[in-house]
């Protein structure tokens, strides 16, 4: 089945530009003494890991030295050869005991720093989301931002929870092994480490390769990240639409891409370990034949000829691991990139230090305002000269038809977005001058939109104020007209709602969201449509209601049905981004204007004109 391909992709999450590593690294540094704690531990979990490849060589000189005269009889001084082997088995168990303790020092020390730096890299990501405004979302999706909270967090844990032990004990093993080559023969020592310069220089090679396909890996998760969050999330218009399969073939053509991205890295991931396996084959071929021959000949000892061939072994052969921890690597730095390119991007509104005079009165002024979603200045504005002043303690709305600006002007309110030109006041205050939390703090917003959070009934509508008591929660929902709707439900209050609000209708939705605002009890109350979804009954109740709570509150209100809006105190009537008209109901309609040709549409009197 063919998939449509959108063309307007959303806007992509830019990576960073800097060493991911170290600025992967910057997260550890409160955590040095952990940190140096895990190394120590590495080290010292490859001194007894080394160490019994010596004490072979050892007890192979004492079985065969008839006189037991062997290296650990002269150290012991005794020439009892069962007397030497006990000794060698007493260190061994001691080697093995410290082996065990340190690889669980070092493994739960890595694990856990792991753990942190992975927790604190998500916790700094989504901080930082919460810190980027309206437009950022716009142009992004939820569900690339997901693939980095999530995934490619995830995808740093798979490296750091034993990558850097691997790399450590990998590179002490070459150091320590490579010391006992040098001190008992030289040569050897040379010819064991030939391959080593190959397996570098191969996996410097790789890694240089293998980074852009990462890239790609994770660039293909982001998308797919995407199209399920919305097969979730639309999953009733799915059905609605008789789309199942649309969506179904559109999900396997997004996780195809991902599969042939994934398995272009594979590729080249994979051939690593078989060319390192062919330099190791390399270098034991060369110990055994040079080592065997100067142990024939007498120049090298038995004892000392098996050790090295276990030691040629413990060199080499670990190496053979290094591909898979390159591989988490370069997976892991492909994540990193995506996560500080998130950390980097820069909220364009910020919030100001000045406080709201207590107790905040809400007075609003929009003074010149004007709006425009795009920054090219050629693109047509949404508000234009808007000029709004609402006294403290009226009931204001704002009408018009769709797509006038109505909305907009809300966000502009809660600085949702910033106003291209034009300034606009609280209490006399320039609401870039104040923080956030003195600005939204003073506001309740009933949105056209209403969300509910996955929780009970009681903690939806404390969300605003999570320290109101029962009694509190219960006028609230009273006055909003959903105290018995609540209390008929399975557990009331305590109630879940599930995602979204879903096991709710969306009358009893937006009557939770209009308790939720009535509970904080702000100056400035901000109704979108807050009737929208409600039956003609609901919507009577809930205006009496809202009548009582306006009362002595500032209260905006952006309405489609003029009915709700009749009685404010002054309506405002706006027109393609410009208020036309302005006064109270009785002005508008005398005025026979757009308000008046609005209410005449909706009460039905065009309609009857039209047939006479």
């Amino acid at each position: 089945m063919p998939v449509e391909v959108n063309s307007a992709l959303p806007a992509t999450i830019p990576v960073s530009d800097q060493p991911p590593l170290r600025e992967l690294l910057s997260y550890s540094r409160p955590y040095r003494g952990r940190r140096r704690l895990a190394v120590a531990m590495s080290l010292l979990n490859k001194v007894c890991d080394v160490a019994p490849e010596l004490l072979i060589g050892a007890a192979v000189d004492i079985v065969v030295s008839s006189s037991g005269q062997s290296f650990v009889g002269r150290i012991l001084g005794t020439d009892d050869r069962f007397t030497q082997l006990s000794v060698l088995v007493a260190v061994t168990v001691l080697i093995w005991l410290a082996e065990s303790a340190t690889e669980y020092l070092a493994v739960t020390t890595w694990r856990n720093l792991a753990q942190t730096i992975e927790h604190e890299a998500r916790m700094d990501a989504y901080r930082h989301i919460q810190t980027l405004e309206m437009a950022y979302f716009e142009d992004r999706t939820s569900g690339g931002l997901m693939a980095i909270l999530n995934d490619d967090v995830n995808q740093l844990e798979r490296f750091l929870d034993l990558g850097p032990h691997k790399l450590i004990i990998t590179a002490a093993n070459v150091v320590f092994v490579g010391l006992t080559f040098l001190v008992v023969s030289p040569l050897l020592a040379l010819l064991a480490f030939l391959p080593i310069p190959v397996i570098i220089a191969g996996s410097l090679w790789y890694q240089a390769r293998l980074e852009p396909r990462y890239a790609a890996v994770r660039s293909a998760a982001g998308i797919i990240g995407d199209t399920l969050t919305n097969g979730i999330g639309g999953i009733a218009t799915i059905k609605a639409f008789n789309a199942e399969d649309r969506e179904v073939a559109r999900v396997e053509a997004d996780s195809e891409a991902y599969r042939l991205a994934n398995r272009d890295a594979i590729t080249y991931s994979t051939a690593f370990n078989p060319l390192i396996r062919m330099a190791v084959l390399a270098g034991f071929t060369m110990t055994l034949i040079v080592g065997g021959r100067a142990a024939l000949n007498g120049d090298l000892a038995v004892g000392v000829f098996s050790m090295l061939v276990y030691m040629t072994q413990r060199l080499l052969w670990p190496l053979t691991a290094l591909g898979e921890t390159l591989d988490q690597y370069q997976r892991a730095m492909a994540s990193c990139r995506r996560i500080f390119g998130l950390l980097r991007a820069q909220p364009r509104i910020l919030p100001g230090t000045t406080t709201l005079p207590s107790p905040v009165q809400g007075a609003i002024t929009f003074d010149d305002v004007s709006f425009r979603y795009s920054p090219d200045p050629a693109d047509p504005p949404v508000l234009e000269r808007v000029s709004i002043a609402v006294p403290a303690g009226e009931t204001h709305a704002i009408v018009g038809p769709t797509g006038s600006g109505k909305s907009t002007v809300l966000k502009l309110l809660l600085r949702l977005y910033e106003p291209t030109d034009g300034r606009i006041t609280l209490d006399g205050v320039q609401i870039d001058q104040l923080s956030f939390a003195s600005l939204r703090g003073a506001t309740g917003l009933v949105a056209q939109d209403v969300f509910l959070f996955h929780g009970t009934v009681r903690e939806n509508l404390a969300y605003g104020r999570p320290d109101a008591t029962d009694a509190e929660i219960r006028r609230a929902a009273e006055l909003a007209e959903a105290a018995s709707f609540i209390e008929a439900l399975p557990d009331g209050y305590d109630t879940l709602v599930g995602e979204r609000g879903q096991k709710l209708s969306g009358g009893q939705r937006q009557r939770l969201t209009i308790a939720r605002a009535i509970l904080r009890d702000p100056a400035v109350l901000i109704l979108d449509e807050a009737t929208s979804a409600v039956d003609n009954e609901t919507e009577a109740a809930i205006q009496r209601s809202l009548a009582k709570v306006a009362a002595g509150r500032t209260t905006v209100v952006i309405a489609h049905r003029l009915s709700t809006v009749r009685h404010a105190h002054r309506i405002h009537v706006l027109e393609a981004g410009r208020v036309v008209e302005a006064g109270t109901h009785d002005e508008l309609v005398a005025a026979g204007g757009l308000y008046a040709a609005l209410w005449r549409v909706q009460t039905g009197e065009a309609a009857h004109a039209s047939a006479d």
